[in-house]
């Protein structure tokens, strides 16, 4: 593997298990699953940002990756037959920027209304992979900014996302959980009264968007495009069930957190993320402790 700042071999994937100070070793059902899934000569691991590789955190632009799953990312882009990609509700201007993808990596913004299939360079510019809305479309989402504002302004701690797609409102801030989830009550209702916006629902979030696109979408216009053999595919929220549910035999699929879910398989928390993702870097090296010539 190069030497790109983060895991480089596995004697580094091995000291990371051992330093990171948490037991979140994946059970064996999926330790096998990760095994069959890296065995296939070529394959997409696609992830979420919030509430997956990063935590959730009340400030949104102050997410980042957890450092061992940033680790692992890195590792993982680096070998040959695999390609890492970001699938999330992120604009991607924003997710460039909060999640720092390592070169070559591919990135699905916008719950799938954007998509940046050249590969992540530190050259990228924001117009790569941007979202172009119709007349109708462009009206619609000033008008999902307008009622988001005014109403985020009543509620101390509520705040709108302005994404290109549309609008989010976030409540993760409100100290009245009660208070934040009547916000989003209300946020819901002027979204429906705005013609071609639909509403999408997320952890003290609520999205309203003018393009219709699923994460599944853009797993699946991915998986097209690299001309994967087989997906692996974590997330942690209700829009990431779209991208579960069109995960196929041979596929494997990681949901992080509580809930209900179309996911085979579950971790606790973000920071467990890692070790799944240096379970593929280990049997994709082929469980050496030697690095490989690349």
């Amino acid at each position: 593997m190069r030497d790109s700042g983060g895991i480089r071999d596995i004697r580094d994937i091995r000291d990371a298990d051992s330093a990171d100070g948490r037991d979140a070793s994946p059970s064996a059902e999926l330790s096998g699953a990760l095994e069959r899934f890296a065995a296939h000569r070529q394959v997409l691991v696609c992830l979420d940002f919030d509430g997956c590789v990063a935590e959730l955190v009340p400030d949104a632009d102050a997410a980042r990756p957890v450092p061992a799953t940033a680790a692992a990312i890195e590792a993982l882009a680096d070998l040959d037959g695999v390609t890492v990609a970001y699938v999330s509700g992120r604009p991607l201007e924003t997710l460039r920027r909060l999640a720092s993808p390592p070169p070559g990596s591919l990135l699905i913004g916008s719950h799938g209304a954007e998509a940046d299939l050249q590969g992540v360079s530190p050259a990228d510019g924001a117009h790569v992979g941007s979202l172009e809305l119709t007349a109708d479309q462009s009206r619609a989402r000033s008008r999902l900014l307008e009622l988001f504002e005014d109403l985020a302004s009543e509620v101390d701690g509520a705040w709108v996302e302005h994404k290109p797609a549309g609008a989010g409102m976030h409540v993760r801030r409100v100290p009245d959980e009660q208070l934040g989830d009547a916000l989003l009550d209300r946020a819901r209702v002027a979204a429906e009264g705005v013609r071609g916006a639909q509403a999408k629902s997320g952890k003290r979030v609520l999205e309203a968007v003018v393009v219709q696109a699923t994460k599944g979408e853009g797993i699946e216009r991915l998986r097209a495009h690299v001309s994967a053999d087989a997906v692996f595919f974590a997330g942690d929220d209700v829009t990431d069930e779209h991208g579960f549910a069109v995960l196929r035999e041979g596929d494997v699929g990681v949901k992080v957190g509580p809930g209900e879910t179309a996911a085979g398989h579950r971790i606790d928390a973000p920071e467990d993320l890692a070790a799944v993702l240096r379970e593929i870097v280990r049997a994709r090296d082929g469980g050496t402790d030697a690095p490989r010539d690349r």
